[in-house]
């Protein structure tokens, strides 16, 4: 095994090896959930592996999911039994094997308005995703099985439901997850392997040889400016809604990638009295009333983003639509002071298109997964969801591979680990002995071992050598400062903005976006990266800058309007 540290300096190191001049077996486009899988599945295959990410990891959708590990309830409506089968399977998996410490079991109430008919055809619904989800996991319950309740019940379980909102409810499971945290563990799980990763690092160019074959890639460290031609024998293209930009740079047809804005709002978990989830089926979507540790993030909406890819954002008319849906259920009577954060996010739904620019014949617009070869040495993958993204990963690399070679050297992630899975479980047995050795209650240690597994102990290792690390953020007292410098020296931030938006999430949990612990994460991850006053100066204006314009996007009524707003703040590192 290599480190799975994640630094500057193995960015560099992984940026010198994709570019001296030597093929990769294997060179992925993107570092969302979907490009890190598939780097993780390419090289636990034993092929020369590289991946790259234009922004962060999990820069993009990733990182703005309605943060669940689901079948898909609602699909089942549609009779799409394979496709539900297929997520409960990988929801099993995540909870059992391969990241059991980021992925928990999460109990909704599907609140009914009819007494008999309603609950008699979602039992049989319910009932299903019950049994699918057994037969996944090869006989092995990993959620409870569902339980029907009058509406006394349903209100002893949720206090804060209207009483006129249902007659009773049924509870079944899902299970949620940190999005941007299980993408990071799958790409340190790949360099882990061997694999080859560097964000802030945008393809420009596909390079070709005589006969138009797809022969690796032109790529801009975004750091530095330089470029940098990097061989490979295959190309995977995943780079979600950017899809069709990616694409064309080395060929004319593949993938039509339609951008769909999802918006969710955060409020204290005290403002709503309930110990479970509620789901709701919308005009326009689904609802989802999630319950976290200290918060309660409510969701989504579904409607068509035509804007600026890079900083999709919550409008004021996405917000009073998830407020007034919510309130519909909700006696809480929850309204825009409640708020303490938002954030946005776009699912790219695929239509694919023939090679001519025309239709490959479907005009179905779907959330499934599809993989095409848009030139020579080139593919390119869209679609699918958070839950399949193993799925989705083996697939296209067994696409890139051909019937034959992918046969005779098959997947094998069912069985890898992510970073922490390994040993968490026999970490939680000793939670009450951490505690008290370093004077902690024992939901602070079981929140860190539901964030980094069995790399707690690298942790722990981390403040016995410096002590006032395990001293909690004075502005954000859930994280420790440890947190924030482990973000530093293995997670592979290499500005502020990472460590607010996909590490240290305060950009949503908190109604300043952080700004407030700002100074004393900066402090931190200076004294780690080896920033200079100038360079923290800098991070700090930049990440102020979009706080401000992302306020002033929120006020706004139209995507077109909040986008201009939201541009207001340039990028600390534009892509090209």
């Amino acid at each position: 095994m290599y480190s799975n540290r994640l630094t500057p300096e193995q960015r560099q190191h992984a940026l010198a090896e994709m570019t001296n001049g030597e093929p990769l077996d294997v060179l992925v486009v993107g570092g969302g959930i979907t490009g890190a899988g598939i780097a993780l599945d390419a090289v636990t295959r034993g092929l020369c592996t590289g991946v790259v990410e234009a922004q962060d990891w999990a820069g993009g959708t990733s990182a703005w999911s309605s943060k669940l590990v689901h079948g898909g309830l609602r699909y089942l409506y549609n009779l799409d039994f394979p496709l539900v089968a297929e997520a409960l399977k990988e929801r099993g998996l995540l909870m059992t094997t391969t990241a059991p410490h980021l992925v928990k079991a999460q109990p909704f109430l599907w609140p009914l308005k009819m007494p008999v008919i309603e609950r008699s055809y979602s039992a049989i619904g319910v009932g299903m995703y019950d049994m699918l989800a057994l037969a996944g996991a090869r006989g092995e319950r990993t959620v409870p099985r569902q339980k029907h309740y009058s509406r006394k019940g349903a209100l002893r379980l949720f206090p804060d439901i209207r009483e006129d909102a249902l007659v009773g409810a049924i509870r079944f499971y899902d299970a949620r997850v940190d999005d941007a945290r299980l993408v990071l563990d799958v790409v340190r799980t790949a360099v882990g392997y061997g694999a080859l990763a560097a964000s802030r690092t945008q393809v420009v160019d596909y390079l070709k040889d005589d006969n138009g074959r797809v022969v690796g890639a032109v790529i801009a460290d975004l750091e530095t400016g330089a470029y940098h031609p990097v061989h490979a024998k295959e190309v995977i293209n995943a780079t979600g809604v950017w899809t069709e930009e990616t694409e064309r740079l080395g060929g004319e047809g593949g993938l039509k990638v339609l951008a769909s804005k999802g918006i969710h709002i955060v409020v204290p978990r005290e403002r709503i009295k309930g110990e479970a989830g509620i789901f709701l089926r919308t005009e326009k979507s689904v609802l989802f009333i999630i319950p976290w540790e200290r918060y309660w993030v409510i969701g989504t909406t579904d409607t068509e983003w035509t804007e600026q890819k890079s900083h999709p954002v919550a409008t004021s008319e996405d917000i009073d639509y998830v407020l007034d849906h919510a309130n519909s259920v909700l006696a809480a009577d929850l309204t825009r002071d409640d708020i303490i954060g938002t954030y946005a996010g776009l699912r790219p739904l695929l239509q694919p298109v023939a090679k001519n620019g025309g239709d490959k014949g479907s005009s179905k617009i779907s959330r499934e997964h599809t993989i095409t070869r848009v030139a020579p040495g080139l593919s390119a993958i869209a679609g699918g969801k958070l839950t399949t993204y193993r799925v989705m990963a083996e697939d296209a690399v067994d696409f890139a591979l051909g019937e034959e070679a992918a046969k005779a050297n098959p997947s094998v992630t069912e069985e890898v680990p992510l970073v922490g899975a390994a040993g968490y479980r026999a970490l939680v047995s000793q939670t009450a002995q951490i505690a008290e050795r370093y004077g902690w209650d024992e939901a602070r240690v079981t929140r860190l071992l539901d964030r980094y597994g069995d790399e707690v102990p690298t942790l722990l290792a981390m403040i016995d050598a410096e002590p006032e690390l395990g001293r909690p953020l004075a502005e954000a007292d859930a994280y420790l400062r440890a947190e924030v410098a482990f973000a530093a020296t293995h997670e592979g931030i290499l500005h502020l903005e990472d460590v607010l938006r996909r590490r240290v999430r305060l950009d949503y949990e908190m109604r300043d976006r952080g700004l407030a612990a700002l100074p004393e994460i900066g402090e931190i991850v200076a004294e780690h990266l080896g920033w200079d006053d100038a360079r923290l100066a800098s991070e700090t204006k930049a990440y102020t800058a979009q706080v401000e314009a992302v306020r002033a996007a929120e006020a706004q009524a139209s995507d077109a309007a909040a986008s201009r707003e939201v541009l207001r703040a340039p990028d600390l590192v534009p892509m090209r």
